[in-house]
């Protein structure tokens, strides 16, 4: 408002020729109430002071001032500098907590004011809401984990393209671990769940999606396999059946919209973080990503719905080494060694220079490479480490298997069979009877004419 200059709003100037009516007279204080929706006792209020000081009384008193709590220009204009440069593309939300650590104390709004005013806007993208029934939470901790892998250019041309595999908490939001891998392998979720079951426990049952990591693809049964009502598991799988967590597949990826929702907050927040400290190497982003999950849980973990926990201990005398590796079936060759792709184990003669030869065993490749081979149950024989930083891939061949309901297996080689408690030699070659047709010496000699022809 200019010196001498009165700036009156519609509503303001309907007042000012209202009581300047009342003022000559022409209506009365009870009629100007009901035409400027005012009492008596305002109408005569103000009319005291338009006859006063004139219409300028009806301006209101703050007009032209600047408003006490008015965000400082000089912190303004610091905001503005530190979101077009050292948090460029931080979301509003991320950027007024990372303000924290600048001193500089305002809130979401204020902060998505002065960049919308200044032409900065958010740079995540949000799409509109779409109707969707939400699945209610699980009510205690440890009962379901969803888990999943995200491939995300997270370094930004840094460095490589990594994939980020991790776990959310149905019930309460937490991602209890997390790690970038150079991509999605069953490896880097035997570590994962190798870290959740020491930090937190073993989880009821997880959630995941289809990929090949948790069910076979293309697999057609065996007639094994039918007759015993099972189908071929994957490595992972295998691991989640010796542990007693129960796998659930989700059917699509809104059905496990959770672990969705979250990468998609990591692509964001993270992403900042990893640009912030400047990350270019895999070993550089699982050290912020550690950090990052730290503060990520204070800040998002939200309250379970009852107390308690359904995480469920390691069993004493689970030995994780024996667990958490990748298990294949192989048979020992004549020269008392097995192979697993290139690689050739020797095995030690046993006791009483005791030939495995023939005999079944389970190679171990545990998550540093090294290789064990066990026969029932007891390690016979090892093989050291390939290196630091191994990384394995799932190999031909089929998995360890129990051996068949009604079989038990002898310490001498046999095989008894619960029903008659008849011992036979496993690999003891088949004999026809005495009254089989091919000892009859006419069958014999046409079957050593076809044999010599």
């Amino acid at each position: 408002m200019k010196r001498g200059v009165i700036s009156l709003s519609d509503k303001e100037n309907k007042r000012a020729l209202v009581l300047g009516k009342v003022d000559r007279g022409e209506v009365t204080a009870a009629q100007a109430g009901e035409v400027t929706g005012l009492s008596v006792r305002q109408v005569r209020r103000l009319l005291a002071a338009f006859r006063q000081a004139g219409p300028k009384v009806l301006a209101h008193g703050n007009r032209g001032r600047k408003p006490a709590h008015t965000l400082d220009s000089a912190v303004r204009l610091r905001v503005i500098e530190l979101a077009r440069t050292k948090y460029a593309d931080f979301n509003h939300q991320h950027f007024t907590e990372k303000l924290e650590g600048e001193q500089i104390f305002v809130s979401r709004s204020t902060v998505r004011r002065v960049l919308l005013g200044a032409g900065i806007k958010s740079p995540r993208k949000r799409r509109p809401p779409k109707h969707r029934s939400r699945r209610e939470r699980r009510p205690l901790p440890g009962m379901m984990l969803q888990i999943d892998g995200s491939r995300h250019d997270w370094l930004e041309g840094r460095g490589p393209y990594l994939t980020l595999v991790g776990a959310i908490d149905d019930a309460t939001g937490e991602v209890p671990y997390a790690l970038f891998r150079g991509q999605e392998d069953a490896q880097g979720y035997f570590v994962l769940m190798r870290e959740i079951a020491v930090s937190h426990g073993l989880p009821l049952s997880l959630y995941s999606d289809r990929h090949a990591i948790f069910v076979p693809q293309k697999h057609r049964p065996s007639l094994e396999e039918e007759l015993r009502g099972e189908q071929e598991l994957t490595q992972f799988g295998r691991l989640l059946g010796e542990l007693e967590v129960e796998s659930i597949l989700a059917l699509s990826p809104q059905a496990k919209g959770r672990v969705e929702r979250l990468w998609g907050t990591f692509q964001d927040r993270l992403v900042s973080e990893l640009r912030l400290v400047g990350a270019a190497t895999l070993a550089q982003a699982n050290e912020v990503l550690s950090e990052f999950l730290v503060s990520y849980n204070q800040r998002f973990v939200v309250a379970a719905k009852e107390s308690g926990t359904a995480y469920r201990a390691v069993p004493r005398g689970l030995k994780l080494s024996e667990v958490f590796c990748f298990k294949y079936g192989r048979t020992v060759a004549k020269d008392n060694t097995v192979k697993l792709e290139e690689r050739v184990v020797q095995i030690p003669a046993g006791p009483r220079e005791r030939s495995y030869a023939k005999a079944r065993v389970v190679i171990h490749e545990g998550m540093d490479g090294s290789l064990g081979v066990f026969y029932r149950g007891r390690r016979i024989a090892y093989e050291e480490p390939l290196g630091e930083g191994a990384v394995l891939r799932t190999k031909s061949g089929k998995l360890a298997t129990a051996p068949r309901p009604g079989v038990i297996e002898l310490e001498s080689g046999l095989i008894a069979d619960n029903k008659s408690g008849r011992e036979t030699n496993k690999s003891a070659p088949q004999r026809p009877a005495a009254d089989h047709p091919w000892r009859r010496p006419g069958l014999a000699a046409q079957a050593l004419r076809r044999k010599q022809a």
